[in-house]
């Protein structure tokens, strides 16, 4: 179905509510809650179009890049972390979760916008020296060195989808939490313990949650923008 009906979107999207029955739908591959289709991303959020018309216009017209590649589906789905650039005008902007639990973009600079960090949420050894990490943005890829955890963070090059960085989670190192009642809160992790995790915000306040639902993304300090 390329439609569901208002009310059954997910609360993070940023969507007129009143006087609307229906609304676009993703296509698969991401969480629908940390994700929004390309074209309510230009309509709501960047405001480039009124219309879904307007919409395929300008991907099929303009170059879009997502992640480093070209993207002309208007539903494709732009998650949490992703990286939307428009070289014609430089634009280049960060899929981020808000304090509000709200999904926004942030502009970033066109040095950052070939980073793009992951999160591995699964882990498959395949045979001698091959292993499988899945990873939080919907991709699968496969490496060759074991030194890689469920729950690590993962730097890519683009558009060479290169790993640059990795960041573990442990004591020191920076997150910010993209689901949970404290999801869009950020502060440096105090302790990591039997699926719990307990960090320290800006204020010096305790926060403690699953640690399935913090995002690495440095040690210390952001590695990326993730606020304005």
């Amino acid at each position: 179905m390329t439609h569901m009906k208002v009310q059954m979107a997910p609360t993070t999207w940023r969507i007129k509510r009143k006087g609307a029955k229906f609304v676009l739908r993703s296509n698969p591959g991401k969480q629908t809650e940390l994700s929004m289709p390309v074209s309510l991303v230009l309509k709501n959020i960047l405001k480039k179009c009124k219309t879904t018309k307007e919409v395929k216009s300008i991907l099929n017209e303009n170059e879009v890049i997502i992640d480093g590649k070209r993207r002309k589906d208007y539903k494709y789905p732009l998650g949490v972390m992703d990286v939307i650039s428009f070289p014609i005008t430089d634009e280049h902007y960060r899929m981020i979760i808000t304090e509000k639990t709200r999904l926004d973009l942030i502009k970033i600079d066109k040095k950052e916008s070939k980073l793009k960090p992951t999160k591995i949420i699964g882990k498959k050894i395949l045979g001698k020296d091959k292993i499988q990490l899945n990873l939080f943005d919907g991709r699968n890829i496969t490496i060759k060195k074991n030194d890689y955890s469920v729950g690590d963070t993962i730097v890519f090059k683009l558009p060479e989808q290169e790993i640059k960085e990795k960041f573990s989670m442990e004591k020191g190192n920076f997150v910010f939490l993209y689901k949970g009642k404290k999801k869009g809160e950020q502060g440096t992790i105090e302790e990591v313990k039997e699926g719990k995790i307990k960090i320290k915000n800006a204020n010096g306040d305790i926060i403690m949650t699953e640690k399935e639902y913090a995002f690495v993304i440095g040690k210390n300090k952001p590695f990326v923008k993730i606020t304005n």
